[in-house]
């Protein structure tokens, strides 16, 4: 892990064996952030678990919430990938620099993108 480094809490998050998470990574772990063996992350991920509610009046109450995020092992996040709350990545998936993931990403697959899609399967 290499500094700087950012989160919420530091307790809920879970690291499998031989993890690289490059420099200026953010994990907003309110709720829990599990990353399986092997996953390499790089500079400028934001692993992001908080949730607010679409209405503006309930944000304006204070009600938040968080979803656990989840990525396989053998997964490769690109510099400044944003994955938001409650997404699960499979393993060996590749995500290209500056995607925005807010959909599950199955298994052994190569997306990018702002939203983040499919743009190849191996």
């Amino acid at each position: 892990m290499e500094s700087p480094f950012f989160c919420d809490y530091g307790s809920q998050i879970h690291l499998g064996d031989r993890v690289f998470v490059n420099m200026g990574c953010v994990f907003l772990d309110a709720a829990p952030i599990t990353l399986g063996d092997d996953v390499q992350l790089g500079p400028n991920v934001q692993l992001l678990t908080p949730d607010h509610p679409r209405d503006a009046r309930e944000r304006a109450a204070g009600r938040e919430s968080a979803l656990p995020i989840l990525i396989g092992a053998r997964s490769w996040l690109g510099g400044g990938v944003i994955v938001l709350p409650g997404i699960e990545i499979g393993a060996d998936v590749i995500v290209g620099a500056g995607s925005v993931v807010t959909r599950p990403l199955e298994t052994g697959v190569v997306a990018a993108g702002n939203p983040c899609r499919v743009i190849s399967r191996r």
